[in-house]
């Protein structure tokens, strides 16, 4: 089987240059930031947003951990029996 030697490996780089440049090409028509040769944009707003929503959702996460725990307090104080909680509370004043 005889692909044409080196002509078709000159085509499939040709081909893949060329999608490359379509895509950026159609990115750039339609606003967005053109991308490298590995698909990173270099958007410096993208990059402020990313931040913004990263330190948002550990703030996010550190809320709903302290939810979680009051949650089970109110689980515990609602399934155990009315005696042991009254000593509880009469055991912190």
């Amino acid at each position: 089987m005889d692909w044409g030697g080196p002509f078709f490996v000159l085509a499939i780089i040709a081909m893949s240059t060329g999608g490359w440049i379509v895509n950026n090409w159609i990115r750039a028509k339609h606003g967005y930031a053109p991308s490298d040769d590995w698909g990173n944009t270099e958007d410096p707003q993208a990059r402020r947003t990313m931040q913004l929503l990263t330190s948002e959702n550990e703030k996010l996460a550190g809320q709903v951990g302290r939810l979680e725990e009051r949650i089970a307090v109110l689980e515990q104080i609602a399934t155990d029996p009315a005696e042991r909680t009254a000593r509880a509370i009469d055991a912190l004043r």
